[in-house]
C-alpha cells in the first residue's frame, strides 16, 4: 500500500512539512502501509491551472507526468493545509483543478489542518466544500486539527507542550489507522468498475 502525503504550504521549513514529516514517520514506523510519500507545494511548484492542461499542452503534460504517476500509485492521501487568512492557500487549491479522477477518484483522504494560534476548522470545511466534486477525492469522516503548532510534534522534546505533544501524537496515529482501513475498503469498489463512467465524467 502507499500513501501519499500533500504539504500544502508555499513556504520554506514550514510547519505544514514538519507535519508531514512525522506522519510519514508515523506511518513507515507503525507498517501502515510499504510506502509513504511527502509531496510538498514549498516553493509553489505547480504553476496556475491554465486551458493547456485539458487541451494536453506538452509543456504540461512533461511537467505532470511524475506527480500524475505518484497520485495514480497511491492507496490513500493525507491533505495538509495551514490555515492562512481563514483559508487553504492558493496552491494547494491549484492541485485540486489540477488532480483529476484518474489520479484521486474513490481513493481516501484524511484532511490535517494547521494552525499557529487556535484556528485550524476553516480549511476543513473549505476542502470538505469544494475541493472534491470533479476528482472524486474521498474525504474520510475523520479529521485533524492541530492547534498552536509550534508547540507539538518537534524533534526536541523540550521545544514541545507535553499533554498536547501527546495527544497529538496518539490521534494522529489513530486517524492514519482509520484512513488505512478505509484504503483496504475502497480498493474493490475502485476494482469493480462501476466508479468509471464516461457520461458522468463531472460531479453534479
Amino acid at each position: 500500500m502507499k500513501i501519499t502525503i500533500v504539504s500544502g504550504s508555499h513556504r520554506h521549513n514550514s510547519q505544514s512539512r514538519k507535519v508531514a514529516d512525522h506522519i510519514q514517520a508515523t506511518l513507515l514506523d507503525e507498517k501502515l502501509c510499504d510506502d509513504a510519500e511527502i509531496y510538498s507545494l514549498e516553493g509553489n511548484p505547480l504553476p496556475l491551472w491554465d486551458q493547456g492542461i485539458w487541451d494536453g499542452e506538452k509543456k504540461w503534460e512533461t511537467l505532470l507526468a511524475p506527480l500524475r504517476e505518484t497520485l495514480r500509485q497511491s492507496d490513500a492521501f493525507v491533505i495538509i493545509a495551514p490555515e492562512w487568512h481563514g483559508q487553504v492557500p492558493a496552491g494547494l487549491k491549484n492541485f485540486f483543478l489540477i488532480a483529476g479522477k484518474n489520479e484521486v477518484g474513490h481513493k481516501p483522504a484524511l484532511i490535517v489542518t494547521v494552525s499557529s494560534a487556535d484556528g485550524g476548522a476553516y480549511p476543513v470545511a473549505e476542502l470538505r466544500m469544494s475541493s472534491y466534486k470533479n476528482n472524486r477525492i474521498c474525504y474520510i469522516p475523520e479529521q485533524v486539527i492541530i492547534r498552536n503548532v509550534e508547540s507539538v510534534l518537534n524533534a526536541n522534546p523540550e521545544d514541545n507542550n507535553p499533554d498536547a505533544d501527546s495527544y497529538f501524537r496518539e490521534r494522529i496515529l489513530w486517524s492514519l489507522q482509520v484512513l488505512k482501513a478505509y484504503a483496504d475498503a475502497l480498493k474493490p469498489v475502485r476494482g469493480s468498475g462501476i466508479t468509471s463512467n464516461d457520461d458522468f465524467g463531472f460531479g453534479m
